[in-house]
């Protein structure tokens, strides 16, 4: 009986530190303030798929930045005591609530989608509002080794670190570099319609990566200016799948709030 308890120990404790390696494992730490360990996950919790796919590493590291900001600050409002005065406490409570209903909210979310047929069908009943001519962009590239080396050198351009027109002459591989890397304007039906479409997604002056015919660019717009070719169905599916994922939340929204409604009658307004 003894060695059988001695043995069942040893199966525990064992068990225990395979238990307490595997927490740790969990986590992984990004910074420490003053014994508080932020972490990798908690840190990726604050982004959905899309929005952390289209953070850079520069990006990260400043949010990173701000995160330790933000801690110390709080950690002074402890030790102020500020953390336990009652308009503080009411505001906590709040954004306590707002965190959990906006999980909710996510989880009805997950499986939203839109088909071809529900955009192609707005487009037909809104096509009044898409009779516009498409965009001409005034472009301005750099032309990378490759993709690693592209996105090193885009974020130090979005840092501030690096000016575009000053990457252009000391990074970019093309003679176009001469010319400061400027395409002119390009449209959607003109040979360089590849570059047009990557621009379509950046605001002005907002660099981007894009690739073409297996080569790397950093590129960005400087002017817009509208051509002359028609829209169609094709140039306004972005636009459209956007407004209908807005419409589509907004109802999934207050259907959830109608729903909860209903099964908690017990609500009671004193204004």
């Amino acid at each position: 009986m003894k060695r059988f308890l001695i043995v069942a120990i040893l199966i525990f404790t064992l068990c225990a530190s395979c238990e307490l390696k595997k927490d740790k494992e969990e986590y992984t730490p990004l910074a420490e303030v003053n014994g508080e360990i932020l972490t990798l996950e908690a840190f990726r919790s604050l982004y959905t798929d899309e929005q952390w796919n289209k953070l850079s590493e520069a990006q990260k590291r400043k949010e990173i930045e701000n995160w330790v900001n933000l801690t110390i600050l709080a950690q002074e409002a402890d030790n102020e005591k500020i953390s336990e005065e009652k308009a503080t406490k009411l505001r906590i409570d709040y954004a306590v609530k707002k965190v959990k209903a906006n999980a909710l909210l996510a989880r009805r979310l997950a499986n939203l989608t839109i088909s071809e047929e529900e955009m192609f069908n707005y487009y037909r009943l809104h096509q009044a509002e898409f009779n516009r001519k498409l965009m001409e962009y005034n472009i301005q590239r750099i032309l990378c080794s490759d993709e690693n080396s592209a996105k090193n050198l885009l974020n130090k351009i979005k840092s501030g670190e690096y000016d575009f027109n000053l990457a252009v002459s000391d990074y970019s591989l093309e003679e176009l570099k001469y010319r400061q890397g400027r395409m002119g304007f390009v449209s959607a039906n003109s040979p360089d319609s590849l570059f047009w479409k990557a621009a379509q997604k950046l605001k002005i002056n907002e660099p981007g990566v894009v690739n073409v015919n297996g080569k790397t660019y950093i590129i960005r717009v400087t002017e817009q200016r509208e051509g002359t070719q028609e829209a169609t169905f094709v140039d306004y599916r972005s636009e459209i799948y956007d407004l209908l994922l807005k419409e589509k939340k907004q109802q999934v929204y207050n259907d959830l709030v109608r729903e909860l409604k209903m099964k908690n009658n017990n609500i009671y307004y004193y204004y």
